[in-house]
């Protein structure tokens, strides 16, 4: 496995996230537990960096930050099985999922899709890259998130539902994952809204930090 996976943004094609992978989340939004796990996707075009601010996507007017760890692919994987997953993993990152809950609530309710939801510009802020080496257990790591200052979100992903691997390989059935692909896990209780002038601020154990500032559209 070799590349320059700290330019994943810039290279990578899709973004494969996991809804509902942590039980005290899907509790707080009245959500039952998935037997499965629940899939959806945003485009490369959802990435932004420190030093660029989240957009509040027209006609929103709740905004929610979810915080959570990403997989960053290292080679092609199609039907991969459990017991090798891990061999495809080229590293992490912190992201935040940003969510319309507004307009998600909407979707649901009348059976549409997310994407207006989950997938618009700016929706997932990501650190730089973290090597694998740097994780040597992905299943207990904390992860938390603070807004202007407060904290909001502190978990550990060994409260995931669904452990890496099994993740890995459940969606390489489906979708196959690229080299720069992410996989965002889920996210852990506390997500809030946030409106035009709030500064989020996350972190992965002692291993990075990142600060995203939010802004109108208008």
């Amino acid at each position: 496995m070799s590349g320059n996976y700290s330019r994943f943004v810039e290279l990578g094609r899709k973004i494969v996230a996991v809804g509902r992978n942590y039980r005290d989340h899907a509790a707080e939004l009245g959500n039952a537990i998935p037997d499965k796990p629940l899939i959806f996707m945003k485009p490369a075009t959802a990435y932004i960096t420190e030093g660029s601010p989240i957009k509040i996507p027209k006609g929103c007017t709740s905004l929610h930050h979810e915080i959570e760890l990403g997989i960053v692919i290292g080679k092609k994987a199609t039907d991969i099985t459990e017991a090798n997953a891990m061999d495809y993993v080229a590293g992490y990152v912190l992201a935040l999922d940003m969510t319309a809950r507004d307009l998600q609530n909407i979707a649901k309710q009348k059976g549409h899709p997310w994407e207006m939801a989950k997938s618009f510009d700016t929706s997932c802020p990501v650190s730089a890259f973290i090597p694998k080496s740097s994780i040597p257990d992905p299943h207990n790591v904390n992860v938390w998130c603070k807004v202007n200052g407060n904290m909001k979100q502190d978990g550990n992903t060994k409260d995931m539902i669904f452990t890496v691997p099994y993740l890995l390989s459940y969606i390489s059935q489906f979708f196959t994952l690229e080299p720069n692909d992410i996989v965002l896990t889920g996210t852990p209780a506390g997500v809030s809204a946030v409106k035009s002038g709030d500064v989020i601020q996350g972190g992965l154990d002692q291993l990075i930090k990142i600060e995203f500032r939010v802004e109108s559209s208008n």
